[in-house]
């Protein structure tokens, strides 16, 4: 299939067959294009005689082993077979007839085939449905000369192959319609060739395009437009209003060009960035490259140097401030390109625009047959969804005029159809489309301030609205203060709590979901254990002003922050316990819940919430990789004017912004918060927090090679925790002191003090800092050439941090190992372990590796001038998180 081709909806039939001579039920597609058609077809005609002995040869191959030739288009041609045996067998036919032909030297053919066995869902004289897309796909993975099999159809054929033939294992692969992976195998032919490139999949190119659960539908025009602009514009934006199908083209259309792009194609969702400073540090971390540290662009232009990449920036009209941005990367980094979705164009040079038109619909006053019905991919969407939700739904004379008037009156917009299709779980067509005509009529005047498609989308959703149940209405609009969706608990206590009396008795939670989820205003997402439930963007819109209406006061927002702020308080309780991992994961699932918890409590100067969701966040932030956005956030909440009114928060969040400093490497900074918390502690007389800021003010001393004053601040803290009787404090304390023995080369006395301190920790069952400890005693192990007790201490440490997924403890754990395989003369391993602990560095923003590689004195940075030690740190930067983990753990 040519470049940027997608499937039509249905294909116009080769044949006018009756509905019962299409095979039902388990069928097998075999689907065949001739390889570079475009240029054979503009040097021969499109009604040339090797075009005309090409389909010959098809159709008799097809025909005579008893399949049916539903479709064509171009050179392609579509069929389908009750037997996949006999489908197997029509393209062997057809291949060794096509090889055997004499075609003029100047126009052999070569064609490509793809067979797969799925549901034979028929809609007038053709097929609808995923498998008729599945094939059409794997058909064009392939080359010219090539037969690819799907899975179920290998399973059905390869104990009854014809003669002269065997399939070959290809292996899993992406294909460009974004759905799941697909196990292909191909068909080898004796006599035929069986050697060809690598598959035309999306394996080829690195990306982290989403997995689609549903069929991409219609926009052939869009994606052929569209991908011509894309070739010649390096940055272009696709507008419309929400729910046009904007980020649905943006992933197809990526894919389709990821050939072009041979260094990577990046989806980055912008959906819950309310900040635009945001904007790049969010595109360095779909791209999994280095925390940019508030250097974003320099450091974005120096990882996309040279290279081909394309970004796909979903969700911009948000974050529009930071367009200056993209227009400068652009500038900077010739190779790349930007594919942006959004309701506004960015105003940017170079900029090129590209409306997302709606789905192409039928004139109800001119209605076609059945079949020129289904041709629209407005009417095409609406019968897949429908079959989503009611399996055994089809077309026929009766409910196709209602159709095609449900996708007029909609204006082809595919949020609003598919939330009119998922009525026909309960309604006919014809019913829907009394209902949808009234409530359209009825919101023909709307707001004159916003475009006219988004008014008739405002429309959709308020029919969809108006069907629901008082209380169904109010679960709706509160929904719209989850961000990233919600546990059926959060749900319940943000959604439920305080129920208005005239909208009937509360609901209980699983039946108000319920409710939501058959009315298509919520999805359910059944990833991990539990279920979450979310909305799509656009209807949380939608619902969010439903909301703003019923409240002229946030209480709901309110509640919301509040929620989340108990999640991130019991999180952080347990973070040093058994619990650390599930609680960090916890954390990680409600990420977006969170920011939007701070955003509230910030945008509504609430200081004392703000504050205290800084501090419980914190710790989340650093382990997992957020530093960077940890520390705007603790920033923007420590400047709120009411911020010195609560004390104990401002305590707490001085601690916290004061760590996040520390681990960014920034101990100016850091010294600077500590030193506030430490006069703010003292003048509340709060010992056991003053004696906090002084451990943290010491370990500060000890990262800058401040020995001295590092050891007088530990030993300060020590006595202050002493007479509290604070055995945790101690060991806090004596870890620092261990710190400053370390660099002092102090190693008898940090030897005894290092085993003292991971007694404590192991005693009172912080995890978490016994892996700092155990980290700090192989530093002192490491400095009396002790090397097996080094590897000792790492080993568990690591243990440790792989329960809990700690990019921090990863990241120096890894060094550590690397310190000991330099020291024990294997020096290629020790700097590909180098360079694997310093890609996570990079990836997690810790900043501290560099101070502790003077215990071994190895710099692996200034080694990479000996060929063979760089190649060595470059493989290991390569490395994934676990085969680095795997490399050392093998060597312990």
């Amino acid at each position: 299939m040519a470049c940027w081709r997608a499937l039509p909806p249905l294909a116009r039939p080769t044949h006018t067959w009756r509905v019962s001579e299409l095979p039902s039920g388990t069928v097998t597609f075999l689907f065949t294009d001739i390889e570079g058609s475009t240029r054979l077809t503009q040097r021969l005609g499109a009604e040339s005689l090797v075009l005309e002995r090409h389909n010959a040869i098809l159709l008799d191959a097809i025909r005579g082993n008893d399949g049916v030739d539903f479709g064509s288009e171009g050179d392609a041609v579509f069929s389908a077979f009750a037997s996949a045996q006999r489908a197997v067998a029509a393209a062997v036919q057809a291949q060794r007839a096509v090889a055997a032909e004499p075609w003029p030297a100047d126009a052999a053919l070569r064609v490509r085939m793809g067979l797969h066995t799925g549901e034979g869902q028929v809609a007038g004289d053709s097929y609808v449905g995923l498998d008729v897309h599945r094939v059409a796909r794997i058909t064009s993975a392939g080359h010219g000369g090539q037969v690819l099999l799907s899975g179920p159809t290998r399973m059905l054929v390869e104990g009854s192959l014809p003669g002269g033939t065997a399939l070959r294992d290809m292996g899993e692969h992406r294909l460009k319609d974004l759905s799941r992976p697909e196990q292909l195998s191909m068909l080898v032919i004796d006599g035929l060739p069986s050697a060809f490139p690598p598959l035309r999949t999306l394996d080829v190119v690195p990306n982290n395009l989403p997995t689609q659960l549903t069929t991409f539908l219609g926009r052939q025009r869009e994606l052929e437009e569209a991908g011509d602009l894309l070739r010649d514009a390096r940055l272009l934006t696709l507008t419309g209003p929400g729910g046009s199908g904007k980020t649905r083209l943006s992933l197809q259309l990526a894919a389709e060009a990821s050939d072009l792009f041979h260094d990577g194609v990046y989806f980055v969702p912008l959906g819950t960035i309310g900040e635009p400073s945001l904007v790049l540090p969010t595109i360095a971390q779909a791209m999994g490259l280095p925390d940019p540290r508030g250097r974003a662009l320099d450091h974005l232009a120096e990882h996309l140097a040279e290279k081909r990449v394309l970004l796909v920036l979903d969700n911009f009209e948000q974050v529009l401030e930071a367009a200056p941005d993209v227009g400068e990367l652009l500038q900077r980094l010739p190779g790349v390109a930007v594919l942006v979705t959004s309701r506004s164009p960015l105003r940017i040079y170079g900029e090129q625009e590209y409306p997302v038109p709606p789905l192409a619909v039928p004139d109800p006053r001119h209605l076609p047959d059945l079949e020129g019905i289904s041709q629209y991919a407005s009417v095409a969407l609406f019968i897949e969804r429908a079959m989503g939700v009611q399996p055994g739904f089809r077309v026929d004379v009766s409910n196709a005029p209602a159709i095609a008037e449900i996708c007029a009156r909609l204006d082809g917009l595919p949020l609003a159809i598919e939330l009119a299709a998922a009525r026909v779980r309960v309604l006919t067509p014809q019913a829907i489309m009394s209902r949808l005509d009234h409530r359209l009529s009825l919101l023909a005047g709307g707001s004159r301030n916003v475009p006219e498609r988004q008014q008739t989308l405002r429309g959709a959703i308020d029919w969809s609205h108006d069907l629901l149940e008082p209380r169904d209405r109010v679960a709706f609009a509160r929904f719209s203060a989850f961000s990233g969706g919600a546990s059926e608990k959060a749900f319940a206590a943000v959604v439920l709590a305080d129920w208005p009396p005239d909208a009937g008795p509360a609901p209980e939670a699983l039946e108000a979901l319920a409710s939501l989820l058959d009315n298509s205003l919520v999805r359910q997402d059944t990833g991990g254990d539990q279920p979450r439930f979310r909305m799509l963007e656009t209807i949380r819109e939608y619902a969010a002003e439903r909301l703003a209406d019923a409240e002229p006061e946030p209480a709901t927002r309110l509640r919301h922050a509040e929620h989340y702020l108990g999640l991130a308080e019991w999180a952080a309780e347990r973070l040093f316990s058994e619990e650390q991992r599930s609680s960090l994961d916890t954390l990680e699932r409600d990420h977006d819940n969170l920011r939007a918890a701070i955003e509230f409590a910030v945008e509504q100067g609430r200081a004392e919430l703000a504050l205290r969701l800084v501090s419980a966040t914190w710790r989340f932030w650093q382990m997992r990789g957020y530093l960077t956005e940890a520390d705007e956030r603790a920033r923007r909440a420590l400047a709120l004017p009411d911020a010195a009114s609560h004390p104990q928060a401002l305590l707490q969040t001085l601690d916290a912004a004061g760590g996040i400093a520390y681990w960014q490497g920034d101990l100016a900074r850091a010294r600077d918060l500590y030193q506030q918390e430490q006069d703010l502690a003292h003048e509340l007389a709060d010992d056991r927090r003053e004696a906090q800021a002084i451990y943290n003010r010491s370990m500060t001393y000890n990262l800058e090679s401040d020995s001295v004053e590092a050891a007088d601040l530990a030993q300060q803290a020590l006595a202050k925790y002493r007479s509290l009787g604070d055995r945790h404090g101690e060991g806090l304390a004596q870890w620092a002191y261990l710190n400053a023995l370390a660099f002092q080369g102090e190693v008898a006395e940090g030897t005894a003090v290092a085993a003292d301190t991971v007694a404590i920790f192991r005693d009172v069952g912080d995890r978490f800092m016994l892996a700092w400890a155990l980290y700090t005693q192989s530093l002192t192990r490491i400095q009396a050439r002790d090397l097996e007790g080094a590897r000792v201490s790492l080993k568990e440490a690591l243990q440790i941090f792989q329960e809990t997924h700690d990019l921090s403890g990863y990241a120096l754990v890894l060094d550590g190992f690397a310190s000991v395989d330099w020291l024990a003369g294997d020096e290629d391993r020790a700097m590909r372990i180098a360079g694997a602990a310093a890609a996570i560095q990079d990836v997690s923003g810790v900043g501290l590796a560099q101070r502790n590689r003077r215990y071994a004195q190895f710099f692996p940075a200034d080694l990479l001038d000996r060929a063979p030690l760089a190649d060595a740190y470059t493989e290991g930067q390569r490395l994934s998180l676990e085969e680095a983990v795997a490399l050392v753990t093998g060597s312990s």
